[in-house]
């Protein structure tokens, strides 16, 4: 019987506990590529801490940007890690998902282990109808 009662409160219990991160595609660099959908709802219902990092140019950032988001252009991540918070979810995004994929590459070849990069960046965010702030 309570072997019954743990295997239904594992299923009950699964759509939450996967809801915060491990949605996406492990990569062998150490991170996860996530849908921008993933990164929304995290965004949405602010479960846990996280970060959001643009790694794109400030020029870049100043035409739009998620909220609230640390922007850290990619070229000058390497020196900038100690600014990126180890224990706290992050998603990483620049335009289209490459630099955010070299970024994230970096953060977890450094012992970062909670990356998530954003497929298709900004551009993806914008596209599904997101806000974005100047």
């Amino acid at each position: 019987m309570k072997r019954i009662l743990l295997t239904i409160a594992t299923l009950v219990m699964m759509p939450f506990m996967t809801s915060a991160c491990g949605m996406g595609e492990q990569t062998p660099e150490g991170y996860e590529n996530v849908p921008v959908e993933h990164a929304m709802q995290q965004w949405k219902e602010g479960m846990m801490p996280f970060l959001f990092l643009d790694v794109r140019s400030q020029e870049e950032y100043a035409q739009g940007h998620i909220a609230g988001a640390m922007l850290i252009p990619v070229d000058e991540l390497a020196g900038r890690m100690n600014e990126v918070p180890k224990n706290r979810q992050v998603y990483v995004y620049c335009h289209s998902g490459k630099r955010s994929a070299r970024a994230s590459a970096l953060l977890a070849s450094h012992g970062f282990t909670r990356i998530e990069n954003i497929v298709g960046g900004i551009e993806a965010w914008k596209q599904a109808g997101y806000p974005v702030e100047k």
